[in-house]
């Protein structure tokens, strides 16, 4: 009679079994031959696929992108090679191989005519997207696959295949390359060329995982010596394919550490005490990194930049360049441009009109408060009228004065002048004050 312990793990080992409503094996394996080759109507749906991936990534859709890996045939012949690999079977290794170089050749090739084509070249969030790989595709690629995997070798097919085939995303990153290629960039062509063989790599990993698992039957039996040559440079291909993505996931993480740091310091060191931010810049890939800001009225002494420079260290910045643009001839453009590439409906015509709007405030007079104590304290001044005007000494030499042209009846004494004046004076910040009498 078993044990309670033994009875609980039987228990356990029937839930986990991977093969209860698993597929006859030499059916699995028809199905898996069958979708390899690429031709005919294959090879027509992977071009109409890549076509509709290139114009989503475009366009920047990510609805027609996932639209482009629903109907995309790319994984038969990498579950191929997995099953061959599991199952020891050379020559289906080697169709599959075959027939994987011919989709991609052909995927690059349709990209590459459609990006050279389209009169629109700029580079767009979900391009970028695949330009740099890292760990995180690597998991996605290994357990997307093995999801995958583990459908194919079911009765019930069920719904994961649709879901690994968004997952595991191996459209956008040939189409990608193809826009490398058609713009002429070998950083966006290597980067998406990398993303794209990490997600054939591991997809094919975790194929061989699962068919060793449910003991697939060997095609060609090897001996031990053989064997363990397959297993070791299976392993050393996971190591030159996982090492560099590692790395890209360290140099995305900093990337990001580093924004948020710069965004604290700009929060709390300036926004916070009234200025307002019209341009941000960061370069995190350069030495020393550089940070460019613009403020849209306030100008900077050297020593508050100095005092600003001493205070990057506190935000844990090191080795970073602090730039506050402030008298570049160039500014308005490049502000220009980076609304424009925010998206954000603004042009010169907005910031002449925000420039007109700070103008005509300087000379307005609105503090109807102190209007009203004038006319308490001094009714024999009314009617008047107070506002701003610039006054020019020199060429090189201007200040802004507060000027009182008053009617009333009766002339102020130089005692009731020298009173109005002074009590203006402090009420105004010691402003400049100029009292006219009208005829």
């Amino acid at each position: 009679m078993k044990s309670e312990k033994e009875y609980n793990l039987s228990k356990l080992k029937d839930f986990l079994n991977l093969h209860q409503g698993e597929d006859q094996k030499e059916k699995v394996l028809e199905n898996v031959i069958a979708n390899i080759s690429f031709r005919g109507a294959n090879l027509w749906i992977l071009a109409c696929a890549i076509v509709i991936a290139s114009v989503g990534l475009n366009v920047n859709s990510t609805a027609v992108i996932i639209g482009a890996m629903l109907i995309s045939p790319l994984m038969g012949p990498i579950v191929g090679a997995g099953f061959a690999l599991g199952t020891y079977d050379f020559g289906l290794l080697k169709k599959s191989l075959k027939n994987l170089v011919i989709a991609t050749l052909v995927s690059l090739f349709v990209s590459f005519l459609y990006f050279s084509l389209s009169p629109f070249k700029e580079a767009q969030s979900e391009l970028l997207a695949r330009t740099s790989p890292n760990i995180y595709d690597v998991l996605i690629a290994f357990f997307g696959g093995m999801v995958g995997v583990i459908a194919i070798t079911r009765v019930e097919k069920g719904n994961p295949i649709p879901g690994v085939a968004i997952a595991t995303a191996l459209m956008p990153p040939l189409c990608t390359a193809g826009y490398g290629l058609a713009i002429g960039s070998l950083s966006y062509f290597g980067g998406a060329m990398y993303l794209y063989i990490i997600n054939c790599f591991f997809i094919c990993i975790s194929t061989f995982l699962i068919v060793k698992f449910l003991k697939y039957p060997s095609v060609s039996f090897l001996n031990e010596g053989k064997k363990k040559r397959i297993t070791r440079t299976i392993t050393l291909l996971i190591l030159v394919m996982i090492v560099p993505s590692f790395y890209l996931a360290y140099a995305l993480l900093q990337e990001k550490k580093f924004t948020q740091q710069v965004n604290t310091f700009i929060q709390n060191e300036l926004v916070q005490k009234g200025y307002t931010l019209i341009y941000e810049k960061t370069k995190f890939n350069q030495r020393p990194k550089k940070i460019e800001l613009a403020f849209l009225d306030k100008k900077f002494s050297k020593s508050e930049l100095i005092d600003l420079k001493s205070k990057l260290s506190l935000y844990n910045i090191d080795n970073t360049e602090l730039l506050i643009r402030q008298d570049s001839t160039d500014l308005k453009r490049d502000i220009l441009a980076e609304i424009s590439r925010r998206s954000e409906n603004v042009s010169e015509k907005d910031i002449a009109i925000q420039n007109l709007r700070k103008e005509l405030t300087a000379y307005k007079f609105e503090d109807q408060e102190l209007i009203k104590e004038i006319t308490t304290l001094f009714p024999t001044l009314t009617p008047f009228s107070i506002g701003k005007q610039l006054m020019v000494n020199t060429a090189d030499s201007t200040k802004m004065e507060t000027v009182l042209f008053y009617n009333g009846k009766e002339k102020l004494d130089n005692k009731e002048l020298t009173k109005l004046r002074d009590w203006l004076s402090i009420k105004l910040n010691g402003s400049d004050i100029k009292i006219l009498k009208g005829e």
